[in-house]
């Protein structure tokens, strides 16, 4: 994965992975059909034959919401169903200060020739309180809205350049009639290519990186981190996949800016080179001047500023497709909270009610629509289930009993045995406390380092449901940052109305590792976490959270230990 940034928070100061490879078409040649793969598809909305396409969007004159300082727009794309309803699709990331902002974050969708994809654009200047907050959990409803646009994918597609510019309305009362500014679509055909470059780039503040279409579109792919208060920085590996730079000899604007918090960054210089003139200046060792652009018809003033790669690598990435289909499997495990926090299980208030008439409580969502997505990936369907919290038979407190109530043996088979463990345990075990995460993190880790010794083709998912405040925050920091070197993720799903910062501290999705009591940094995120009201509020699914995260956590530790798909010859 890249240090590619994708937004203009605080400058576009967080480095994060750069764009996932995603496929464009699956046959079904085997005799042997993968079911994993096939539901990886499905739960897109993906069938046997699909384009993806990548959206790219800008926006021109948006109002200006704010009183102190412009709009900080963030766009969201939503799929029309036949019944009418809005499927959101996805969303960009936010834009500070900024009435004409020019996204990087794409958005996919699946072209289907033979079907009218109506798309619907929502586009919303977000609060300064959540600026530091995921774009994927904001809440609509509590950001101003600035207008919307509609149009059917196949429209786009058909256009020459594939863009389309729309204008953007919205009912903000009786007798209002404003201009609320445009919204310009660049649609793209992803590339099935497994080829990335890996550059070590040398200049001034930050770098973005745009590729250059047809009639000299501009769409963003690449940003680098800011370095502060340095005139020579060095940054962090830019890592560039085909599906981002077209081909080696596709025209690539690099424009060198100076960061300013307003979000109105200086043009310091540029220049247009390709992947392939980027690759030959790391071999002769060669150094380019920026240009500033002329702003009369003179000639562009050639700078003192130079651009150096210092490191130029061409590779080959497998997928996580090609992991999954060669045999890798993702082993479930999961653990209940069965703290008094909870509620008396036999009253209907009690997150644990069981409902006589069969009605599902939190608990039971979770684990049926997270439990129905991993089953897919796991053959055996053997999956150990514990509680955390709870007074068992024997009178103590435990933060990892077996859920199935065995001495021995903490597996159950499949979803089913999850559900049936988790109501025979209700009736055994007594709510107690407190929440402490550390003790089946650990019993997850020390299963996942079991199999490195086997040499197993296999990945852990520890997931872990919960309503309550951690008392062990640094234990189960400290139990993280361990198992950060394993073939092992965690999935947290809230339930209830709890405070839950404690929890997207330990998704350290703002780009900052978790750090240990020892000042151990982890090695990479292993942590998820996705609140059970927001999935029901139709904010976010489970299932999209899972398998937006997931894969890339298992590539980030396949791909650093260099471990390849079963089978698979080294690349």
């Amino acid at each position: 994965m890249g240090n590619c940034l994708t937004g203009d928070v605080a400058g576009g100061k967080q480095a994060i992975g750069g764009v996932q490879q995603r496929p464009t078409s699956t046959t079904t040649n085997n005799a042997a059909q993968n079911d994993a793969v096939d539901f990886f598809f499905r739960s897109r909305g993906q069938y046997p034959l699909f384009s993806q396409i990548e959206l790219s969007l800008s926006a021109s004159n948006l109002i200006d919401r704010d009183i102190t300082s412009k709009s900080d727009p963030m766009a969201v794309m939503y799929l029309r169903k036949k019944d009418g309803k809005l499927e959101e699709i996805g969303r960009t990331e936010v834009i500070l200060n900024s009435l004409n902002p020019n996204w990087i974050e794409k958005i996919t969708v699946s072209f289907q020739f033979e079907t009218v994809q109506t798309l619907v654009f929502h586009v919303f200047d977000v609060d300064t309180r959540y600026h530091n907050v995921p774009v994927k959990t904001l809440k609509l409803k509590e950001q101003d809205y600035l207008g919307e646009a509609t149009c059917v994918l196949s429209e786009v597609m058909t256009k020459p350049n594939r863009s389309m510019t729309l204008n953007l309305h919205g009912d903000f009362g009786a007798g209002v009639s404003r201009k609320l500014g445009t919204l310009s679509l660049q649609a793209e055909e992803t590339v099935a290519s497994k080829t990335v470059v890996e550059m070590n780039l040398r200049s001034d503040p930050f770098l973005r990186i745009s590729r250059l279409v047809e009639n000299s579109i501009v769409v963003p792919v690449c940003r680098t981190e800011v370095v502060d208060n340095n005139l020579n920085p060095i940054w962090k590996p830019v890592c560039l996949t085909m599906q981002q730079f077209g081909s080696k000899d596709t025209p690539l604007l690099i424009e060198c800016l100076d960061f300013n918090t307003s979000g109105n960054h200086e043009l310091i210089g540029r220049t247009e080179k390709s992947v392939a003139e980027l690759e030959r200046l790391c071999q002769q060792r060669e150094a380019i001047n920026f240009v500033y652009p002329s702003t009369s018809h003179g000639r562009n003033k050639v700078l003192k500023g130079q651009l150096i790669v210092d490191r130029f690598v061409e590779k080959i990435q497998y997928s996580f497709l090609d992991y999954i289909s060669s045999g890798f499997e993702l082993n479930f495990m999961v653990a209940v909270d069965f703290t008094a926090s909870n509620g008396d299980p036999r009253t209907p208030s009690s997150l644990h009610y069981n409902d006589p008439s069969g009605r599902l409580n939190s608990y039971q969502k979770a684990i049926m629509e997270v439990g129905e997505v991993i089953q897919f990936y796991d053959s055996d369907r053997r999956f150990p289930a514990w509680g955390f919290g709870g007074r068992t038979a024997d009178g103590h407190v435990s933060h990892a009993f077996n859920l199935n109530g065995a001495s021995y043996g903490d597996e159950v088979v499949g979803v089913e045995g999850i559900m049936s463990a988790y109501s025979s345990a209700l009736a055994n075990v007594a709510l107690a406390g407190p929440t402490l995460f550390s003790h089946v993190v650990d019993k997850a880790a020390h299963t996942a380092s079991q199999s490195l010794s086997q040499n197993s083709p296999k990945y852990f998912v520890l997931l872990i449901i919960t309503d309550g405040v951690l008392t062990d925050m640094a234990g189960t920091i400290d139990a993280l940052v361990r198992a950060s070197d394993l073939p092992l993720s965690v999935l947290i799903v809230g339930v209830g109305n709890t405070d839950f910062t404690q929890m997207e501290i330990l998704d350290a999705d703002k780009g900052r590792r978790l750090e240990s009591s020892t000042g151990r940094v982890a090695t990479r995120d292993i942590v998820q976490f996705v609140p059970m009201k927001e999935v029901h509020s139709g904010q976010v699914s489970v299932v999209q959270a899972l398998l937006e995260e997931l894969p890339g956590q298992f590539l980030s530790y396949v791909r650093c230990r260099n471990i390849n798909p079963v089978g698979a010859p080294a690349i």
